[in-house]
């Protein structure tokens, strides 16, 4: 391989891991269409060597988020454990299908999972405007004193089994488009179990670690993997994935959702014009 390919290749995994630590998303949803659409990889062979840059990646954004706040590892290690085998199950049925189909079905789950973030922002951006006249219902009550208010239903709590059974999910489809866990797994736990953007990117990317590992070696057996092309892009990753966090937990939550959907819908539009 030229020095050049390495140089572009390095410059590449540094983009895609500052972008991966900032959205949680450990990058592969950038790499997998750069490589079809740049390199004429196929789709397996795209998602296999997107894998060698991310492993180490999400590993890296995971340490940096624990610095930040600490993540529940029972949690944690429960979603992981549910995530292995069903991401080998993915990967086996990923590597059994034309490349072309599996395309397809990657853009549209992106798609999917893009238009879920729209509405969740447009959801947080109509409770926020309602927090924001506290007056008018304060004078509401205060013309009803004896009408007690409507009981908010409870939150549910993120629990072992529960993260369990989302890793099995997770897994699957991490192990099916070699990247995609983390994304499925962040808008449930932001959405159902009401965490914070950031707490949600963490316990979603602790989940697919073991899972990638999984993947990443189903992939490399069946001769799916270019080490020349991701050890590369893995380096490149590593130096900017740190920097990729600190702006998470800079910027706000709102303006997050809003650049992980525009991202997705970015992957979309590489992979049907691909296509």
């Amino acid at each position: 391989m030229s020095l050049l390919i390495i140089a572009v290749c390095l410059a590449a995994g540094s983009l895609i891991g500052f972008m991966g630590g900032a959205l949680g998303i450990g990058g592969g949803l950038i790499a997998i269409p750069a490589l079809v659409l740049l390199m004429g990889m196929s789709q397996q062979l795209a998602q296999g060597t997107a894998l060698i840059m991310v492993l180490p990646a999400i590993t890296v954004a995971v340490r940096k988020y624990n610095q930040q706040a600490r993540i529940d590892r029972r949690v944690a290690a429960a979603g992981a454990a549910g995530a292995v085998v069903f991401t080998w199950v993915g990967a086996r049925l990923a590597l059994g299908i034309e490349s072309s189909v599996l395309r397809q079905s990657f853009a549209v789950f992106l798609f999917f999972v893009a238009l879920f973030y729209v509405w969740q922002t447009w959801r947080a951006g109509r409770l926020a405007a309602r927090r924001q006249r506290p007056e008018q219902a304060s004078e509401q009550r205060s013309e009803h004193p004896l009408e007690k208010p409507a009981p908010s239903r409870p939150v549910p709590i993120l629990t072992p089994r529960r993260a369990s059974v989302l890793g099995m999910l997770c897994g699957t489809l991490g192990g099916f488009f070699g990247v995609g866990g983390a994304v499925l797994a962040v808008p449930i736990i932001t959405t159902v179990f009401r965490l914070s953007q950031t707490t949600a990117q963490a316990l979603a990317l602790c989940m697919v670690i073991p899972g990638s590992t999984i993947a990443l070696i189903t992939y490399a057996w069946a001769g799916q993997a270019n080490w020349m092309v991701g050890l590369p892009m893995a380096i490149g990753s590593l130096l900017f994935v740190p920097v990729g966090v600190r702006l998470a937990y800079k910027l706000p939550e709102r303006k997050l959702r809003v650049c992980f959907a525009l991202l997705l819908f970015a992957t979309v539009a590489l992979l049907v014009f691909e296509s």
